[in-house]
């Protein structure tokens, strides 16, 4: 009796032990294919001016994956539009979210080359770019981006990197207005406008000569 028993454990076990095996094998392949926290992207968003200038630096380096332009930084006003902000009657900020690879890149790498290609000295002006759409923002996404904006601030301002003080907000973002599509990938777009050639890329060559580690050999961050 015993005997029988046993053989007909074993042959139970003999029929279900491939599909213990597949379903153990999908389990493991499943947590495999996952993606990881580190490797998911992330999203910065800056203002310093002129958005076609970021935008045209970010989108050069590594990392990167896209750039866009648009408004934020008044909940008052809702559907901004270029025409509208030019009024200087809101508290718009022309702005870029720059969607990244942080297995790549990390927040302070971004915030290094944003402190480095903009004036964060100048309330709402970048040269003659003048009013309160053109002034320097940090829009952190959460309190980790805070902190390490803040230490980014701190740092700079105890080596007196500037002349004068560092006057960027550092504010939670808000409503995220994307610009008007002529106004994304502008440089690429309009490399000869004048603005572009006299600013943008001025811009541009900065961040090539400073950054060279962190350009692009090919190509830009920006998805069709």
């Amino acid at each position: 009796m015993v005997s029988v028993l046993l053989k007909k454990v074993a042959f139970c076990f003999l029929l279900c032990y491939p599909v213990l095996t597949a379903c153990v094998q999908a389990s493991e392949k499943e947590v495999s294919d996952s993606p990881t926290e580190s490797s998911e992207e992330k999203i910065a968003t800056l203002a310093g001016g002129c958005f076609w200038c970021l935008e045209a630096v970010f989108e050069r380096m590594i990392g990167v994956n896209d750039v866009i332009s648009g408004y934020t930084g008044d909940e008052t006003v809702r559907n901004p539009t270029y025409a509208l902000i030019g009024t200087k009657q809101t508290m718009h900020a022309e702005a870029v979210q720059i969607y990244y690879d942080p297995s790549v890149i990390t927040y302070t790498d971004l915030l290094e080359v944003f402190f480095t290609i903009h004036d964060p000295t100048t309330p709402n002006q970048q040269g003659a770019d003048i009013g309160p759409q053109y002034r320097s923002v940090i829009f952190y996404h959460d309190d980790q981006q805070k902190a390490e904006a803040e230490a980014m601030i701190s740092k700079l301002t105890q080596k007196q990197y500037f002349r004068a003080p560092i006057v960027t907000e550092l504010t939670q973002l808000g409503t995220w207005w994307d610009a008007e599509e002529y106004h994304q990938d502008y440089f690429r777009r309009n490399p000869r406008q004048g603005y572009c050639r006299a600013v943008v890329a001025s811009k541009v060559r900065k961040f090539n000569n400073v950054f060279k580690d962190k350009v692009r050999k090919d190509g830009v961050g920006s998805r069709p």
